[in-house]
């Protein structure tokens, strides 16, 4: 019997729809969040909760069969190491999907999915320095004069840079074929 074996068909033969699963499941870990389509996420989400509740377990079995599903070994060790530890005390639940609106094209519901515990980033706060009032000392006190630029100056300024390269025409010259008034709107 097959009771309560429904699946997502995307449309797709069963290999396309495998290794579009496995590609939607192996960017969720490696991104942490995703856009993609409600019915890619739906299709995608007990595939992703089956790896982080096999992570929890560290096992040379469990590792192999993330393996067998993300194929990348960075990607497994990311997963047992950073991602499911995170997930140490939660039972389920470790992915949601937020609902962002319809696609322009073709009507498609769009989603964020991603997983519920982030990465947290730590960010070091910046010393501040502290205010010197030297601008207006300089106004007060105006001690020293700009020197004026002497012609030595001036004529190297003028002359280009031996690796300086001349520029190359847009596409051989096409611009003016754009450029044309008939071609304007």
């Amino acid at each position: 019997m097959r009771h309560a074996r429904t699946r997502y068909p995307l449309n797709r033969f069963s290999s396309w729809r495998k290794a579009t699963e496995r590609s939607l499941a192996k960017n969720l870990l490696k991104y942490e969040a995703i856009r993609t389509t409600l019915a890619h996420a739906k299709s995608v989400q007990p595939l992703v909760e089956n790896l982080v509740t096999d992570a929890k377990t560290n096992t040379l079995a469990n590792k192999r069969r993330a393996f067998s599903v993300l194929g990348e070994h960075l990607l497994v060790r990311t997963l047992f190491t950073e991602i499911a530890p995170r997930f140490k005390n939660v039972q389920g639940g470790y992915t949601r999907i937020i609902k962002l609106g319809s696609r322009r094209g073709d009507n498609a519901e769009m989603v964020i999915f991603e997983l519920t515990k982030k990465k947290v980033k730590l960010v070091k706060a910046k010393a501040e320095k502290p205010k010197t009032e030297q601008p207006a000392k300089e106004a007060a006190h105006p001690t020293e004069e700009k020197k004026p630029e002497t012609a030595t100056a001036v004529k190297e300024k003028d002359k280009p840079s031996v690796s300086q390269k001349p520029q190359k025409k847009f596409l051989g010259g096409i611009r003016k074929i754009f450029k044309k008034e008939r071609d304007s709107l």
